[in-house]
């Protein structure tokens, strides 16, 4: 009798959205984390877009001109997709790819670090490159904050399906 109470109570405790096998984390940190990096993968992947598929809207921006302008405003978009490869993955799974989603995270770390020296190493008279820096300064700290705090979340839920898979 008092193995069939406990399974009931497992069963229950499964639909109260705790965790769907020991050790693992709970559904909902796992969405969290999918919808944290999926928002930013959409928003990256479509400024990667607009910067190879019409590169002249940009080149102002960056203060660049000409066919050179062009080439390197494609480059960057070309960069962006090529640094938006390792999302999809931790979309899919966000625990099997949970190394990869720390990998995710330095990368905009590194980004935000290094568009903040450039932003601060910039001239006055560029005020208009400065604001466009500034543009991408404010994104990625926001999804590093955000996949951040999502990865966080999958990491506490899975530790607390360890600490209920030993009990």
């Amino acid at each position: 009798m008092r193995a069939a109470a406990a399974t009931t109570t497992h069963t229950a405790e499964q639909r109260a959205g705790e965790c769907s096998q020991p050790g693992r984390p709970n559904r909902a940190s796992q969405w969290f984390c999918r919808i944290s990096y999926t928002v930013v993968f959409v928003l990256n992947v479509q400024c990667a877009l607009s910067f190879c598929i019409v590169p002249d809207q940009f080149m102002g921006a960056y203060e660049l001109s000409g066919t050179a302008g062009r080439a390197a405003v494609q480059g960057i978009g070309i960069a962006f997709l090529m640094w938006n490869a390792t999302y999809p993955p931790v979309i899919a799974s966000p625990q099997r790819f949970r190394s990869l989603a720390v990998v995710v995270l330095v990368q905009q770390a590194i980004g935000l670090v290094g568009e903040s020296l450039l932003r601060a190493s910039l001239p006055v008279q560029n005020g208009v490159l400065a604001e466009s820096i500034t543009r991408f300064i404010w994104f990625d700290g926001a999804g590093l904050i955000l996949m951040a705090a999502a990865l966080a979340t999958l990491a506490v839920s899975s530790a607390r399906g360890a600490r209920w898979q030993r009990q």
